[in-house]
């Protein structure tokens, strides 16, 4: 089988609409027939619907630990979006690539791919392992079965690279985040005489007020970390709905509120915080009017952060395959939480900007793929002589 282009594959691999709402798997297939030709064996990982699945493959001695090249396969909606080009077929102008994509995070595993063929005539001394994931941006939800599985064996990889979008430029870590749910269950009344119903938007407000209260607190000085931006750990809401007509004292709301977290908060504390507030202030006053007014939190999602050592040995390695060590931080989650989590310490770097994710006309630049192909080759070639 002749070798690829990065750009070859990145246009096939955008070809599949992969968004998280949706089906992976005609993606996963093309990937595993594509290194099956090669010779390449590849293990999937499927959520409980079979839907969905992670792939992972290793190029190289199996039992040596070796590198994990992490990627994920899926990509936000693009509903409502205006976009001049289709978003599903790759396009080319001014040296730039256009698509749903291909800057988040589809433009590495096009790297990746292309390079496993030349990966396969160097006689690798550690192996590289490619891991492939779904549901990241809706939680890093899919790699943790995987993960959990590769915790397990005795050759699991020994360090991780993920490569979204940061323009070559080596990152060490990153905030975590914990999504939560609120639900407020009031009483419906006539609005003439709403004294005797109880207002769950209202109640709802309360809370958020409240929430805004416990994050002015966590933006003081003494809790900053300057490796962030902002500085510190943060509280939003995001959602909130609720009521059915003006003259109806409405009887439910709920909002999704986050928080993102700088490494080592504990960010079960903010919803913590909440509950208390709830159950000793306000919950006594709503059942005084109606004992059936309840307040209720639900777990969402959740990642933790990342903050890898710069003497670390995978901090090591990205400065040798990039050439810089410049080490910095981003303000977006990542799987690599999750990777340094169970055992595999992690950076973060790979082709496009940030900027462009999720955004419509999502690109990626010739030069940035091609970055990402040089530091690809520099890593096998660094691995044969481990």
């Amino acid at each position: 089988m002749s070798n690829v282009s990065s750009r070859a594959m990145l246009e096939q691999l955008i070809s599949f609409p992969t968004v998280s709402r949706d089906s992976n798997l005609e993606l996963i297939r093309f990937i595993q027939a594509y290194l099956s030709r090669l010779g390449v064996e590849s293990e999937l990982f499927y959520n409980a619907e079979l839907t969905k699945a992670n792939l992972f493959a290793t190029v190289g001695p199996p039992d040596q630990g070796g590198v994990a090249l992490s990627g994920h396969t899926d990509v936000v909606p693009v509903d409502g979006q205006n976009w001049t080009v289709d978003p599903f077929s790759l396009s080319e102008n001014d040296g730039r690539l256009y698509g749903r994509g291909t800057s988040d995070m589809k433009g590495f595993i096009a790297c990746v791919l292309a390079a496993v063929p030349s990966f396969l005539v160097k006689p690798l001394k550690k192996p590289i392992h490619l891991v492939f994931s779904y549901d990241e941006e809706v939680g890093c939800l899919g790699v943790r079965p995987m993960l959990a599985e590769l915790e397990k064996r005795n050759n699991k990889p020994q360090l991780c690279l993920v490569g979204e979008p940061t323009l070559m430029q080596p990152v060490l870590g990153h905030k975590g985040k914990l999504a939560m749910r609120c639900s407020v269950k009031g009483a419906a009344c006539h609005s003439a005489y709403s004294p005797q119903g109880v207002n769950a938007i209202e109640y709802a407000a309360k809370l958020i007020g409240k929430l805004g209260e416990i994050g002015e607190a966590l933006a003081q000085p003494e809790l900053h970390d300057h490796r962030f931006e902002p500085p510190y750990s943060t509280v939003q809401t995001g959602v909130i709905k609720g009521g059915r007509a003006l003259n109806i004292v409405p009887a439910e709301c709920e909002f999704d509120f986050e928080i993102r977290a700088i490494p080592g908060f504990d960010a079960a504390v903010v919803p913590d915080q909440l509950k208390t507030y709830a159950q000793e202030t306000l919950l006594p006053k709503m059942r005084a009017v109606s004992g059936q007014s309840d307040i209720q939190f639900d777990h969402l999602s959740d990642y933790p952060g990342l903050a890898t050592p710069p003497e670390s040995e995978v901090a090591q390695l990205v400065a040798a395959l990039t050439g810089s060590t410049q080490f910095s931080t981003v303000a977006f989650g990542t799987e690599g939480g999750l990777f340094n989590q169970a055992g595999i310490p992690t950076v973060i770097c790979g082709p496009g900007s940030i900027d462009q994710a999720h955004k419509p006309d999502e690109f990626v630049s010739l030069e940035q793929l091609a970055a990402c192909d040089a530091m690809l080759a520099r890593l096998a070639n660094l691995l044969q002589n481990k």
